[in-house]
């Protein structure tokens, strides 16, 4: 299979084209078709007008299973190689190094098709305009579903003699997508009222929740941590309600049914993409980088809420992951594993979740050992084996298994408390914990000796600044774990060496690992998009609060700054996902959904009304709230698109709190932190906020003694020296009746 772009190297040598000069990993996967692939850029453009031919525009990413089918079948095809090349002038782009493009043309195949997907197909003018779109084809027709051979002999002909329908089509369907999509707000337009969106939205994920396992859809089922924190926000400002309870309820039994399932990693850490049942048993085997950010912050914040050591045990766990098998050198973070990868029994064509799954036999081997003290003869595996759900048979049903590759495997999930296997076998709770752990760590160490997954390890400036929101929030709330703050800090310095242009004032939007194991950029860089400029922010505001470090601060300025500059609509209010004045980008789009990662506009509210409380600027303040007034009707309408910015309208409504001072591991959903003693009245934060100039430590018998302020609009309670007095004020005055 394509995967990580491994082949003969009579393949490699017989077919080499342009995207071999490429890096990122899935266009060099396509590196040696027996196609002329471009890449998107004035070149392939230049080419289709100069020769007059349609576009073919082929869009996915490196460990997209369906993409590596379609490369497989149809993209080393030499017949349809010849077909593409002759007759069309071909472009490869990978979804992640553009999302603008991705999300131009997807927007395009959902709405003349019904459904979209990765591998993306899509036919265009030499002017970049699309009459055509799928997603995969088969190489030949299969059924009803029509080949791509037959596709493409299609559109040649149509292109020969029916061009002018073709392009008027695709010219309506433009025009129509252009009014369809825009999202607008008038001059003098408020938000929606924040109680009555925050329980509209509360009432939809409770509709659609499934009660047993958790989760918000039956199969497939998706992580989906932008429900889990706006759950776990509804609860912090409807504590005493029942529909806050439960919510809050929602939100951690899903979290905990997800990290005992199939879908979390038992033996080597983190989470797999999604679940193909609603057990959270079989998963789509990638691990994808913004999912750990994500999910390492939900499950902190669970922990937190909860005060369950379990929930911080898991977030731990998938940083440990990230440190381990996701970390560059140079501080950067990779953007994902693949699901497939070649069997440890051997053969050459990859499979799915091939490094993941076990039998019982390879279990009985391994964990071979008597275990003392137990009722009846057990060994280790017997132990593991019950817990885990592990069968002789294999534990994965056919349903989930539809081209055969788990038949007879087992994939790791607990189907026992820790209390109730040690009832079973008569011994200790201490004893399965420490046999547990024992066996985890000798099947780590055969995982090691088997093929790894495609690593691709391409570094994006937007996925990198989930991570390092992870990295900061997960140490502070871990009472200032040293390491863990040490590599977030590690991972701001990365952003601003690597992917931050000092001279043009651009974030950059990837760079990439080389053979040296050096970072390399290409060239010309492509420019970073609003999620780049809009996660970075937000995760320089949260290294800020967790080291009070402030230079980080006064970077996030910085960006905030620009990012306004770049991406902001003046007429309309809200960002431009991708600069306005890229005329090769052909719809402006605003992300009007969180899906797998939030929306940059949904971040966006909440990084500048943060940014208002550190910096003074109202004018922030304002924004923020044309943004959620440009997209009132949806969140109005369906909250349950946009939990994360319903998130930011809620925080404008129940007032943030600042908190002036730092006294031990404080949580509030709707805080900001600053730190400031005597010697800063001419800081940065001073120089912002004059009245800050009052504030100094106050003296407690000849030492200082940590003093904190907490303010809310325009007032501050009087000094706090009590941690526990100082955790009560954050948390009171989230009801409705305290907001100023």
């Amino acid at each position: 299979m394509a995967s990580g772009g491994e082949r003969s190297s009579c393949t490699s040598d017989k077919h080499t084209n342009r995207l071999s000069n490429e890096r990122s990993p899935y266009l060099l996967q396509h590196a040696h078709n027996p196609v002329d692939w471009y890449p998107w850029g004035q070149e392939a453009f230049d080419k289709a007008k100069n020769e007059d031919k349609p576009i073919f525009l082929s869009v996915g990413y490196s460990t997209c299973h369906w993409c590596h089918v379609m490369e497989r079948e149809s993209f080393e095809d030499e017949e349809i190689g010849k077909i593409l090349s002759d007759n069309f002038v071909c472009i490869k782009v990978d979804r992640e190094e553009r999302p603008d493009v991705d999300k131009v043309y997807m927007t395009f195949v959902q709405a003349t098709s019904g459904g979209g997907g990765w591998p993306m197909s899509v036919w265009l003018t030499p002017d970049l305009k699309p009459f055509i779109g799928g997603t995969y084809f088969p190489p030949r027709d299969h059924g009803r579903r029509p080949g791509l051979k037959t596709v493409l002999m299609r559109i040649i002909e149509q292109w020969q003699n029916n061009r002018p329908a073709l392009e008027s089509s695709g010219d309506r369907i433009l025009e129509a997508l252009k009014k369809g999509t825009a999202i607008s707000a008038n001059p003098g337009d408020s938000p929606p009222l924040a109680p009555d969106v925050a329980n509209r939205c509360f009432q939809q994920l409770a509709h659609s929740y499934e009660e047993e396992y958790g989760g918000f859809r039956d199969a497939p089922k998706f992580p989906s941590p932008v429900n889990l924190m706006f759950l776990m926000s509804y609860w912090c400002v409807n504590r005493s309600t029942s529909e806050g309870v439960e919510a809050l309820q929602m939100a951690l039994h899903t979290l905990r049914m997800m990290a005992l399932g199939g879908i979390r990693d038992h033996v080597a850490q983190g989470f797999h993409r999604y679940s193909t049942d609603s057990s959270w048993h079989v998963p789509h085997f990638e691990k994808m980088l913004y999912d750990q950010a994500q999910l390492a912050v939900a499950y902190i914040t669970a922990s937190q809420v909860s005060g369950e050591q379990f929930f911080a045990d898991v977030a731990k766990d998938i940083l440990l992951y990230v440190s381990r098998d996701l970390s560059d050198k140079s501080g950067g973070f990779y953007s994902a594993e693949d699901a497939d990868s070649v069997p440890a029994s051997g053969g050459s064509e990859k499979r799915e979740g091939a490094f993941c799954i076990w039998t019982a036999s390879e279990v009985r081997e391994l964990l071979s050992e008597a275990v003392e003290g137990a009722t009846g003869p057990a060994t280790k595996a017997d132990i593991f084996m019950h817990h885990y759900g592990v069968r002789e048979q294999g534990n994965v049903s056919p349903e989930q298994d539809p081209h055969g590759e788990l038949q007879g495997q087992n994939v790791l999930i607990v189907r026992y408390s820790v209390e109730l296997t040690a009832a079973h076998f008569g011994i200790s709770v201490e004893k399965v914990n420490e046999l547990l752990a024992s066996a985890r760590a000798q099947m780590a160490e055969v995982r090691k000796s088997r093929p790894r997954p495609h690593l691709d390890t391409k570094m994006l400036a937007s996925w990198n600044g989930l991570m390092l929101s992870a990295y900061a929030r997960v140490g502070a709330a871990l009472g200032g774990d040293k390491a863990l703050l040490e590599r977030a800090v590690q991972a701001g310095n990365f952003l601003k060496e690597h992917l931050w242009d000092a001279a043009t004032q651009t974030i950059l939007r990837s760079c990439y690992r080389g053979d040296q194991m050096e970072v390399q950029h290409i060239s010309p860089p492509i420019s970073g998009f609003l999620d780049d400029y809009t996660f970075i922010i937000g995760g320089l505001l949260d290294l800020y609060e967790a080291t009070l470090q402030i230079e980080w601060l006064q970077w996030a300025e910085e960006l905030q700054l620009r990012q306004d500059v770049l991406f902001w609509d003046e007429e309309g209010g809200g960002y431009f996902c991708s600069d306005p004045s890229d005329g090769t980008v052909l719809l402006q789009l605003k992300e009007d959904q969180d899906g797998a990662e939030p929306s940059a506009n949904s971040v966006s509210a909440s990084n500048l009304l943060r940014l208002s409380h550190y910096t003074g600027r109202q004018d922030w303040v304002h924004r923020s709230q044309q943004l959620l007034a440009a997209f009132s009707d949806r969140l109005t309408r369906v909250p349950i698109a946009l939990p994360e910015m319903v998130r930011a309208l809620m925080a404008h409504h129940y007032t943030l709190k600042q908190c002036f001072g730092c006294l031990g591991n404080l949580w509030s959903l709707f805080q900001v932190l600053m730190l400031l003693d005597s010697s800063d009245a001419d800081s940065f934060l001073c120089q912002r906020l004059p009245a800050l100039a009052s504030m100094f430590r106050s003296d407690g018998g000849g030492g200082g003694v940590a003093t904190a302020y907490v303010c809310s609009g325009f007032s501050c309670s009087l000094p706090v020296t009590d941690a526990l007095e100082l955790r009560r004020m954050l948390l009171d005055g989230m009801d409705e009746t305290d907001v100023q």
